[in-house]
């Protein structure tokens, strides 16, 4: 009987800041996690994110590698960031030079089941719940649908 090959990470390699609250069970490795986060249960952040401080990460949520995010920002249940466009037709497949940087600005709140692409997101900016982020924004407002559009400007 073939034995499949089990990889436990947890919590591995983390560096973290002050005050910071994790709900097990969570993935999290080789990331940073500035002061006063709080990281909710079911959540992967893969190496190399970075966390701004007073940022909360809730359920479910999938932050891939080259994903910055800023102080103060909300990321609801069950957000998705992606780092792979499928630019070749397909998934990467290994080849990390093909994935894409997300930079997430500061006092941004993602509303829950969104789905972010490698884009930029400027500083003050809600994303609704369900949005598909496809583009980069760049002025401060309210963003909803797929692909998400401007609906109000703060």
């Amino acid at each position: 009987m073939n034995q499949p090959e089990i990889r436990q990470v947890g919590v591995r390699d983390v560096v973290f800041g002050a005050r910071v609250v994790i709900v097990e069970p969570c993935n999290l490795y080789g990331c940073e996690i500035g002061d006063d986060c709080f990281i909710g249960p079911f959540t992967e952040i893969q190496k190399s994110v970075r966390i701004g401080s007073r940022t909360r990460v809730q359920s479910h949520a999938f932050v891939c590698e080259l994903v910055t995010i800023g102080d103060d920002c909300f990321i609801g249940h069950g957000v998705m960031f992606i780092n792979d466009t499928f630019s070749t037709g397909g998934p990467a497949r290994g080849s990390k030079e093909l994935w894409r940087h997300t930079k997430i600005g500061n006092r941004v709140s993602i509303g829950s089941g969104a789905s972010i692409l490698p884009v930029e997101i400027c500083d003050d900016v809600v994303i609704g719940a369900g949005a598909v982020v496809t583009k980069d924004i760049t002025l401060p407002g309210s963003y909803a649908g797929n692909p998400a559009r401007l609906i109000r400007r703060h």
